[in-house]
Formats: structure tokens, sequence, C-alpha cells
């Protein structure tokens, strides 16, 4: 299914920006690739551990950003980033502290962490990459073309494993094209858009946002819980992105 709803993303950007067809540059290939190793990672993670540990060791990419942000982009890291990634460090270290039971939801738990945990180094790597690209003023590059070519090579590294095809109803179907055109092609048209004018840190901290949300769904959908270190971890995580995004 992962692999079908990044083909339906690649066709919904490609048709509707016309600037995703255009610079298909080695620049937009290799931030591709990274964005497309999150989106395996991340839909590997999920079925291995808890969503919500998924997210939550996902979104440790500012962590990584700390590092790359400096060295690629030559942005400046002041002493309050490092404070609050020094809390993020403290968070991921929860999910690591003892065993977590495996359960239906969760069958491989200490094994999707570290496969979720490698899906927030690519992740860095891609948000880096995004504003890498649209902070170019001397070449015409889309980061949507980025975005389609990940997309694109996220299909390639699916497809293998998504035949046979044993059933696919009216369900299945609008889930793809539902989360194809909006989790992916809208969302991040709207994080190409706006890391153009965000520190990158700035950047990573802010999409911590979209975690604090995924314990209740998975809760109210799926009556899957997180372990009590979880949500230890995860709630530093998100307090200190949250403190981060409202400094200056």
């Amino acid at each position: 299914m992962a692999g079908f709803r990044s083909l339906v993303a690649a066709i919904t950007i490609l048709l509707v920006m016309p600037s995703a067809r255009r610079n298909w540059t080695w620049r937009a290939a290799a931030v591709g690739l990274a964005y497309a190793l999150t989106l395996v990672l991340f839909v590997t993670a999920n079925k291995l551990t808890t969503s919500a540990n998924a997210i939550f060791l996902q979104s440790t990419a500012p962590l990584y950003l700390l590092v790359l942000s400096p060295l690629l982009l030559k942005e400046r890291v002041r002493l309050m980033d490092v404070l609050v990634m020094a809390v993020v460090a403290c968070g991921l270290a929860f999910f690591f502290i003892g065993r977590e039971p495996a359960r239906i939801t969760a069958p491989r738990p200490f094994e999707g962490n570290l496969v979720a945990l490698l899906s927030g180094f690519t992740y860095a790597f891609t948000i880096t990459g995004l504003r890498w690209i649209s902070s170019r003023s001397d070449v015409r590059e889309s980061p949507m073309a980025t975005v389609a070519l990940g997309n694109i090579l996220a299909f390639l590294i699916c497809l293998p494993a998504a035949f046979p095809i044993k059933h696919a109803g009216p369900v299945d179907i609008a889930a793809i094209l539902y989360l194809g055109v909006f989790q992916i092609s809208l969302a991040y048209f709207l994080l190409s858009a706006g890391v153009r004018f965000v520190p990158a840190v700035g950047a990573g901290t802010l999409l911590l946002i979209e975690p604090a949300f995924n314990p209740v769904w998975t809760w109210l959908l799926h009556g899957e819980r997180p372990g009590g270190l979880a949500i230890c971890g995860g709630a530093l995580i998100l307090l200190a992105s949250a403190a981060r995004a409202r400094l200056p």
C-alpha cells in the first residue's frame, strides 16, 4: 500500500505542479533518495513497533540537524538549540530503556524502534536538502521535483513487496488516493514552501507538533497503547520542541 500511495503522490505532483517536471538534477535525486528512504523506513517501523514510537523516534530529526545544518547550510546553531536537543536526546533514551512487550500491533518493538530512529536520520537529510534546494538563488530548481522523484523511488523500492496483490477493495483504493494526494502531496508542498523562510533546525522542531496527536488517534482508532517509558520519552521530545518553537 505504501508504494502505491507514493505513486499516487508522484502523479499528483507532476500533474498539478509544472515546476516539478523540470530540472531533475543530481541534487534533486540525492535529496529525493533520502526522502524515499524516510518513507520506506517509517512504514517498516510502523509494522514492527507502535505507531506512537515510530513517529516519536522519527521526530528526533532535529537532533541530527544540529550537525547537518552548520555543515551543509552554514546556518548558525545557538546555545538554546543545543539545550533543546539535549532534552530531545534524553527523551530518545527512554525508548531504549528496558524492553517493551510484543503485541499484535507491535510484534518486534525493539527492532521497530531502531528502524524508526534511522528514519529520523534520513528525515533530517530530507529537511536539510529541501532547504538547501529552496535557498539556492543561482539555479531554477523546484523542491517539488525532489518530492516527486522521492516518491517515484519509494514506489520502486516497495514494488517487489507489493505483489501478488491479494485484496484491493474500494476502501483500500480510497485510502491510497487520500494518502497520496493529501498526506504526501499537499503536506510536502506546504513544507517546501515554508522551509525557504525557516532555518532547518527551526523547521524540524516545528514539525514535531504532529506527533503530539499520534498516540491519541491510535488509541481511539486501534486501541493501541504505547508503553509508559515511550510516553515519557515522547513527552520530553514534544515539550522541548514546543519550547524551541516559541523562542525567537
